[in-house]
């Protein structure tokens, strides 16, 4: 009996795993109330999801890390999501101006996904996605800009 349930547990995490190598499916809702999916992103292009929480320094921080390096993370859409309260979310998205920004989206995590299916235990959390929607690395807390520009370098083939 122990034996099928280990097998029954290590297949769940291998698909588990193969799941988190691809944008996952998700519904948010943004910061004008209307919804959002992954449909939504943009196609063939590299996504940083950023998920927060408004009254942590340490994701104020990492946002003004973001918006001072802008312009080089021009090619890459960056959506910024929390499951704090929807009025906690606006505050932060109007004092960071956020609007201002064509490739920043900010959205409420209604249903808990993100933190339930990567499973991280600090905030800051990055996941950047290369063009093919293709996991490319996960950040957990404060990260510098250099690691998160470095991580959406194109690899050369050896």
């Amino acid at each position: 009996m122990a034996i099928s349930a280990a097998f029954a547990q290590a297949d769940t995490s291998k698909a588990g795993e193969k799941e988190a190598t691809s944008l996952p499916a998700f519904t948010l809702l943004k910061v004008d109330s209307t919804s959002m999916t992954r449909m939504d992103l943009p196609k063939n292009k590299k996504i940083m999801i950023m998920f927060f929480s408004p009254g942590c320094d340490h994701c104020k921080h990492q946002t003004d890390s973001i918006l001072s390096n802008i312009e080089k993370l021009k090619d890459v859409e960056i959506l910024m999501t929390t499951y704090q309260p929807f009025d906690e979310m606006k505050v932060f998205y109007q004092e960071y101006k956020l609007a201002k920004y064509s490739n920043v989206l900010m959205a409420r995590d209604i249903k808990y996904f993100f933190p339930s299916f990567y499973k991280f235990r600090s905030l800051p959390f990055l996941a950047l996605f290369n063009e093919k929607g293709k996991l490319i690395t996960t950040f957990e807390g404060s990260t510098k800009m250099a690691q998160v520009l470095e991580a959406f370098q194109p690899r050369s083939m050896m």
